[in-house]
Parts: C-alpha cells; sequence; structure tokens
C-alpha cells in the first residue's frame, strides 16, 4: 500500500514505471532534436574558419561591445524606473482614497494592455523621442503597471491577521505598509520581480527598430556586411549565450538575495528565555 503525503499520494511502481519511461522518452527525444540541429549546422559548414574569422577583428568586437553596453544602459535606466513606477502604482491601488486608487487601476489596466512595440513607436514616432529615452519609456511604462500589480498582489498575500495586529498596537497605515506587510510580501514578491526584470532584459532588443544601437543591433550590422551564405547563424550563436548568461545572472542574483533573506538576523527566529517560576499572588481573602 502506498502511504499519502499531504500535497499529493506518493506514486505506486505502475506509475514511478511510467514515469521513467516518461523520462527516457522526453530525454531520447531532446538529444535527437539537438543531434538534428549539429546536423544541420555542420551541412551547411557553420563551424568552419571562415565564418568565424571576423569575429577576431578588432572593430567588430568594440561593435558589439558597445551595442552591449548600451543595452545594459537601456536595462538598467528601465528597470529602476519600472521599479519606481510600479511602487507608486501599487501605492495608489492600495490607497484608500476612492480617486487615487481609480486613477491607478485606469493606468496600470491601460499599459498592461497596450503591447509594448507599440508604446515604444508611438513614443519615438508620434512624440518624435530619442531613440533611447522612447525605449526606456516605453519599457518603464508596460514592466512597471505589470510589476504594481505583483507590489499589490504581494501585499495582499500576507496574512489578515498581520494588518489587524499592526492596527490594533496604533500603527498608522505607513507605518503598517512599511514595517508589517512589505518586509514580509517581498520574499514572496521576489521571483515575480526578477521573472519581470528578465523580460525587461529581453524587451531591450526591440530597440533596433527604432535604430537603437544595442546588443542585437550591432550584431545585425555585422551579419549584413558578412559576404557568405546564411551569415545570421553564426552572429546568433555569438549573440544568444550572452543573452541567455545575463538572464540566469538574473535569477542567481534573486536566489542569493533570498538566500541572504534568510539568513538576515532581522528575519531569524529569536530566542526566548525559558520560563521560571514567578512570585505568586497573595490569595484573595
Amino acid at each position: 500500500m502506498t502511504t499519502a503525503n499531504a500535497l499529493y499520494d506518493v506514486p505506486g511502481p505502475r506509475t514511478r514505471k511510467r514515469h521513467r519511461l516518461y523520462g527516457i522518452t522526453s530525454t531520447v527525444v531532446i538529444l535527437a532534436l539537438i543531434g538534428w540541429i549539429l546536423y544541420l549546422l555542420f551541412d551547411t559548414d557553420q563551424f568552419t574558419y571562415t565564418k568565424w574569422m571576423p569575429f577576431e577583428y578588432k572593430g567588430i568586437q568594440e561593435l558589439l561591445l558597445r551595442g552591449l553596453g548600451n543595452t545594459l544602459k537601456a536595462f538598467g535606466l528601465a528597470a529602476v524606473l519600472s521599479l519606481a513606477l510600479g511602487t507608486l502604482l501599487a501605492v495608489g491601488r492600495l490607497s484608500d482614497h476612492r480617486p487615487v486608487r481609480w486613477l491607478s487601476t485606469v493606468v496600470v489596466e491601460f499599459f498592461r494592455a497596450m503591447p509594448v512595440l507599440v508604446m515604444i513607436f508611438f513614443i519615438f514616432v508620434a512624440l518624435k523621442v530619442q531613440p533611447l529615452p522612447a525605449l526606456v519609456a516605453g519599457l518603464t511604462l508596460y514592466n512597471g503597471s505589470v510589476l504594481a500589480e505583483v507590489f499589490r498582489s504581494g501585499v495582499g498575500s500576507v496574512e489578515r491577521g498581520q494588518r489587524e495586529a499592526a492596527y490594533a498596537l496604533g500603527m498608522r497605515k505607513t507605518h503598517v505598509m512599511s514595517y508589517v506587510l512589505v518586509p514580509q510580501a517581498v520574499r514572496a514578491m521576489l521571483p515575480a520581480i526578477i521573472s519581470q526584470l528578465v523580460v525587461a532584459l529581453k524587451d531591450t532588443s526591440l530597440g533596433y527598430l527604432i535604430t537603437y544601437e544595442e546588443f542585437l543591433h550591432a550584431g545585425k550590422l555585422i551579419a549584413s556586411n558578412l559576404d557568405y551564405d546564411l551569415p545570421f547563424i553564426p552572429v546568433v550563436m555569438v549573440i544568444s549565450p550572452i543573452y541567455i548568461g545575463m538572464c540566469m545572472l538574473l535569477s542567481w542574483f534573486a536566489g542569493w538575495v533570498s538566500r541572504r533573506e534568510q539568513r538576515s538576523p532581522k528575519t531569524g527566529a529569536v530566542d526566548v528565555a525559558p520560563g521560571e517560576p514567578g512570585t505568586l499572588l497573595p490569595r484573595m481573602q
């Protein structure tokens, strides 16, 4: 007989055998797909020295580094401004004043529903803004609106008794949010915040559509000036691992912050002295 778990039943022998078969089948399919891709790359001579020699030129290396720097600049600005805008809109949505709450809701829902590329093009073309501010503004409006919902739901996920206990102690709403709700909600919000920042990092590649010289734009310039077949494939093979590495670095940073928060003395358990017999009150006559 199988023993029950709080979340699910422990799989029996047949289920474990079936899961093992699923795992083996999935592994074989993935390895076959990787092998097929490598076959196509070798069949089209994508690993020949001729196609990788241009990356040894100092000019191409400087162009890639300059594009990477521009990507990080746009991401840094968009990340900081998105967090600030998300915090502001979340505070507005949690406000006790109905007009402020309604206005914040309209702003959040509008920019969440608007495609980020449309916003970037509108700011760049209609408002005649320079490429970098247009890109940062579009990313900020979209990601800030999404983060506002993340912050609001994170604060709302804290147990209601925490809020009630703080108010019972005479704390004002600002102090309740700052010292009780937000510190507890940060742990729950952190994975979603990092995931949204990863989205913002990847969306910086939309800058090449408005002639912003970011990393993808630099790769496009390099590929368009190479004089052999399928020049985009080696460029993609250079750019993609760097994008993946930056996203993985953000995820690692989130894990590091989470582990550090768990070890923080502010969130650690407090040792309580064992109870001792005290002075007995005199018996009432």
